[in-house]
């Protein structure tokens, strides 16, 4: 089947559409900031961190390390949020295959939450350390 049958856009590029792409992308933001209280916490413990990386002055690995881990967390809690709206707006009665669906994403964030904790305390404790030690 092609594109235009499954009522994807066709055409030519066009800058405006990509520029609109990011309008959509940044009001996503814009929702998960306002509504979502774990991406509150998530962002809190950014700053933590990013404070933290610059009081001990990591290395620019260390940063690769957090910037990932940090963007796997936050793209997490969106996809797990986006989910929760779109079951919500399917149906607001129980429904095992919907519980399921954000159980495992709901998983998918607390994953990514502990391997963002683990690289963390990689990084932090031996500088932690380095300065009781002082």
């Amino acid at each position: 089947m092609e594109r235009a049958s499954k009522g994807y856009r066709t055409g030519d590029f066009s800058v405006n559409e990509r520029l609109k792409s990011f309008r959509h992308a940044f009001r996503g933001i814009a929702t998960l900031v306002r509504f979502e209280q774990n991406a509150w916490i998530h962002m809190t413990l950014l700053v933590i961190v990013i404070v933290a990386g610059l009081l001990f002055k990591i290395s620019l690995t260390d940063w690769i390390a957090i910037i990932v881990v940090s963007g796997l967390v936050l793209a997490s809690e969106c996809f797990n949020t986006s989910i929760e709206y779109l079951s919500d707006t399917i149906t607001t009665q129980t429904n095992e295959n919907i519980m399921k669906a954000k159980d495992v994403a709901a998983a998918g964030v607390m994953i990514s939450a502990l391997a963002a904790l683990i690289t963390g305390l990689i990084i932090f404790i031996p500088e932690i350390l380095k300065l009781l030690r002082r």
